[in-house]
């Protein structure tokens, strides 16, 4: 192949890829199911290897990366960060409860502590009184 063939070729693979990349990206603003913004997918559409796309057009590899950069912060993300913002407040709202229902058990679990000593102390005084006898047990 001649060095005039082999630009033609490479000037005909560039032109269908960016044909495809706009498609791509107007399909993906029309449809409400888009198609992927990906390597693959743009190269399936322009009928040309991955490898090529790589290696000899690293032009539309970086509109590629543009377009999926620009799609990335769709109106849809400003719901998500608030459905993220739902969540994260549902989530405080539950370690609240959780660490005040903590705070309460470890309380109960101080209190109960506390009346176990009292109760061994005062059951230490009664032995120490009352001397505790052996009695034998007739039938």
């Amino acid at each position: 192949m001649t060095k005039q063939a082999r630009g033609a070729t490479k000037t005909a693979a560039a032109q269908r890829l960016h044909e495809a990349l706009t498609t791509m990206v107007r399909q993906r603003g029309d449809s409400g199911s888009p198609p992927a913004l990906t390597a693959t997918a743009l190269c399936d559409l322009a009928g040309i290897s991955r490898n090529a796309l790589y290696r000899y057009h690293p032009d539309v590899v970086q509109a590629l990366h543009a377009a999926q950069q620009k799609h990335l912060r769709h109106p849809d993300d400003t719901g998500r960060a608030a459905c993220l913002r739902r969540d994260n407040a549902a989530l405080r709202e539950q370690l609240t409860k959780l660490a005040a229902l903590v705070d309460h058990y470890f309380a109960a679990w101080q209190e109960t502590r506390l009346q176990l000593e009292r109760r061994d102390r005062e059951l230490a005084e009664v032995r120490a009184a009352h001397k505790p006898q052996v009695v034998a047990l007739h039938r």
